[in-house]
């Protein structure tokens, strides 16, 4: 699955059509969603298809802002006007003990820098270099599906669980008010709760964030959950806290264009400058396929080798073409590309 291209997907045509009335009240498109939880083989491994169609019946066309150019990506580097941004998302680290930054069997050694060519991926911190590993279990052949928003302390869990396996997870974001997938949970399992998840490799679906956990580590781990997602309610507890830098964020709905095919978006939940373009992802619910790279993943340097330097969020868009980095562009980006 690594590696797999978002634009190479080719979504199947479900049985349920849903019109998106309320992005088209506040706009002159009309967005026609059809949402399917496969959980049979498919030759793209992804259940969602949307359309966007105007009145006339033509399609619409998404094109990057005028006058749009990537940015050059700048290593830890924070915008003016940003820095109590990052840091409220990155509160989370310190009530969740740094869940969700390291891979599952992570380890660290340092190296003579003739060690690692300079094509490879490594940590470089002026002249140290720190050769990462991990230990991964089975991949699954397509991505495994979860319907969650980023303001729920219960999702959280799930999405640090993801990290620590290194998952690549197709994301169908349903913050409060959302039209599309928020009621499509209720519709395919019988109640509107959070996190929702259906692996199409197994055909299994479920509620209950411990559940999906437990399942995950079973399914594509070594069965062992961290010690800081098996605490119970203070796991809970924690997860809540954890948002309380960035209380209401990732939560409610924004009125957005639904664009044809899910974005790829190169991130992993420790990451305070990710989780800032993840709640805007889930505010104008655009699908997307989070291609998982905590400290150990091999996806670093497969990030490196396509995109010719490994720093996250890393964003590629198949609908307009646009590939970038930079948390604070890429929010730019996205509501100045989808916002109705």
């Amino acid at each position: 699955m690594a590696g797999m291209l978002v634009n190479n997907i080719h979504l199947p045509q479900p049985p349920v059509l849903r019109s998106a009335l309320s992005s088209s009240r506040r706009s002159s498109v009309r967005t026609l969603v059809m949402v399917k939880a496969s959980s049979g083989p498919s030759d793209s491994g992804g259940s969602v298809s949307t359309k966007a169609s105007d009145d006339t019946g033509g399609g619409v066309v998404f094109t990057a802002p005028p006058g749009f150019k990537p940015p050059e990506p700048k290593r830890f580097a924070i915008k003016s006007g940003k820095l109590f941004d990052v840091l409220g998302a990155s509160i989370g680290l310190l009530f969740r003990f740094g869940t969700g930054v390291f891979v599952s069997g992570y380890s660290a050694s340092f190296v003579s820098k003739e060690d690692i060519p300079a094509d490879k991926y490594a940590l470089r911190l002026g002249g140290i270099t720190v050769k990462e590993t991990s230990k991964l279990g089975p991949r699954p052949e397509k991505p495994i599906e979860i319907y969650e928003f980023e303001g729920c302390p219960f999702c959280r869990k799930v999405r640090e669980m993801v990290a620590v396996l290194d998952l690549d997870i197709l994301y169908y974001p349903c913050p409060r008010g959302s039209p599309n997938f928020r009621p499509k949970v209720k519709q395919m399992g019988g109640k509107q709760q959070f996190p929702y998840m259906v692996d199409p490799n197994t055909g299994v679906s479920m509620y209950e964030s411990d559940g999906i956990i437990k399942y995950l580590s079973e399914k594509y781990g070594d069965g062992t959950v961290p010690l800081s997602l098996s605490l119970g309610a203070l796991t809970a507890i924690t997860a809540g806290l954890a948002m309380i830098g960035r209380a209401g964020k990732g939560n409610l709905y924004t009125p957005a264009k639904l664009p044809p095919k899910p974005l790829e978006f190169w991130a992993y939940e420790g990451s305070p400058f990710c989780k800032l373009v993840r709640e805007v992802l889930v505010e104008l619910e655009l699908p997307h396929i989070q291609r998982s790279c905590a400290r150990g993943s091999p996806k670093r340097q497969e990030l490196l080798e396509r995109a010719g330097h490994f720093q996250v969020p890393y964003l590629e868009d198949p609908n307009t073409g646009v590939a970038m980095f930079e948390s604070a562009e890429i929010v730019e980006y996205l509501k100045q590309t989808y916002a109705a």
